[in-house]
């Protein structure tokens, strides 16, 4: 018989400090980023900070294939919603891009400026601008945070307008944190603001999936226990609850490097965001 029990909820969702050479990130992600963004902008394929929304983070990129989309990926970052913008992951539409698919990243406000209930509605209305420019399918992959955010995009009151979330083929979750209760229980929580209720309300796991949802839920072999829990988590309960699922431990990779599949147009990773 296991027995857990957790007393420092901070570490329990600390990556950095937990990692070996943890503090690389997010830094190691700015020079790929920005070498991707600049090629694919000379080539006349990246479409840059367009806006979705008034405030000033309501911005996203779209990246373009050659030729006609087959469909749109949007991918949604991390940093507990709190940290961080779309400049450090543009690389990471390489393994869509190959395939032919366009991807938008978007930024959003970030708390304390907003709460996660705000941000929700932001992702939801990005979407909305994204596809209103690319036909097709549509596919959600998010990390961390932004794992919360594309899982909650097809849940029980989603923002997604009906035909828009007609189109949602597939979702996939990256080390994604589906009940926000834990975070309560943080220290980031003095700039998150989350309380019983809104976790009640914005938390995925509590919350039904929409009918035909179809979940990854992907973290890696290496990471923090909880952000594995929180990875089973959602797809058991969304199984109970007719969607879906599919849950996968990637061996050796961490937080951070759980991400790099998706550059890589044959890594199993983006094979499986964009299976049918």
């Amino acid at each position: 018989m296991l027995e857990h029990h957790i007393d420092d909820w901070d570490n329990a969702y600390t990556n950095g400090a937990n990692i070996a050479g943890g503090d690389r990130w997010p830094a190691a992600w700015v020079e790929p980023a920005r070498a991707f963004r600049d090629a694919l902008a000379s080539a006349g394929r990246a479409k840059l900070d367009i806006a979705y929304g008034d405030k000033p983070r309501n911005r996203l990129d779209l990246f373009l294939p050659e030729g006609m989309p087959r469909g749109l990926v949007v991918f949604v970052h991390g940093g507990y919603w709190m940290a961080l913008d779309k400049s450090f992951w543009s690389h990471l539409s390489a393994g869509p891009i190959a395939n032919g698919y366009a991807v938008a990243m978007p930024s959003y406000t970030l708390c304390p400026e907003i709460r996660i209930a705000g941000i929700v509605a932001e992702i939801g209305a990005a979407i909305g601008k994204a596809a209103e420019m690319v036909d097709g399918s549509l596919m959600l992959t998010g990390h961390s945070a932004g794992g919360h955010l594309v899982s909650r995009m097809v849940a029980a009151g989603s923002p997604l307008a009906p035909q828009v979330q007609a189109r949602v083929r597939h979702v996939v979750s990256i080390s994604g944190l589906h009940d926000l209760r834990p975070l309560i229980s943080t220290g980031m929580n003095g700039t998150l603001g989350i309380d019983e209720a809104e976790a009640l309300a914005e938390s995925p796991a509590l919350l039904r999936p929409m009918d035909d949802t179809r979940i990854t839920c992907w973290v890696g072999g290496g990471e923090r226990a909880e952000f594995v829990r929180q990875n089973a988590l959602l797809a058991n309960i969304w199984t109970g609850l007719g969607a879906t699922t599919l849950t996968v431990v990637e061996p050796d990779r961490h937080h951070f490097n759980i991400i790099d599949g998706l550059a890589d147009a044959n890594h199993q990773l983006t094979r499986t965001l964009l299976s049918d």
